[in-house]
Formats: structure tokens, C-alpha cells, sequence
């Protein structure tokens, strides 16, 4: 009979650095505001610059580090592109998140 091993007890640098991240994505309001609205659909930069009430300008420069941070995907129709988060994990944090405090 094998045994499954010990999990550590802290995680590893690499992990870490990545998990602080993806925690670094939640600290602007705008990107936050952004990316609560890609969690129900995709959208341009036109829109969400309409709905967060930002400059287009400003919400590309946040989309530009979303996706760098691999939260956000991008597809391309004619001159448009569109943004999205695929990944249900994110979308699933997210909303944790936004319970929470909600619930407070």
C-alpha cells in the first residue's frame, strides 16, 4: 500500500507569484468593473468603455494587462475585438468575490 504524499506546507515561489497575480488583477476598480462585465458576455472596447464610464484609451490599457495576465481572451470580427473571460475558475473567483462582499 502506497501513501499519498505530504502536501506542503507553503506554497512554492513560482506558485506564489502567480496567485499574487491574479490577485493584483482585482486591485483596480476599473479592471474590476471590467471584467465583472465580461463575466456574462463579450464585449468591445467601445461598450465596456460606455458602461464603465472610462475613456477607451484607459479600459485597452486595462484589457492589455488582463489578458497579459491570460484572464481575458480576445477575437477578432472585421475591425472589432472582442473580449472575453473563458476560463470558469476566473469567473467563479470573481464571484466569490463579489458575494462576499456583497453579503458582508
Amino acid at each position: 500500500m502506497s501513501l499519498s504524499p505530504i502536501p506542503s506546507p507553503i506554497l512554492d515561489e513560482h506558485t506564489a507569484a502567480h496567485v499574487a497575480e491574479l490577485f493584483r488583477a482585482f486591485s483596480d476598480t476599473s479592471r474590476v468593473r471590467i471584467l465583472f462585465a465580461l463575466t456574462t458576455q463579450e464585449m468591445n472596447v467601445n461598450a465596456l468603455a460606455e458602461l464603465v464610464g472610462i475613456s477607451e484609451s484607459a479600459v485597452s490599457h486595462h484589457l492589455r494587462s488582463l489578458r497579459q495576465m491570460r484572464l481575458v481572451q480576445a477575437r477578432r470580427d472585421g475591425k472589432e475585438v472582442y473580449y472575453r473571460i473563458e476560463d470558469e475558475h476566473i469567473i467563479a473567483l470573481f464571484g466569490q468575490g463579489v458575494s462576499h462582499v456583497q453579503q458582508g
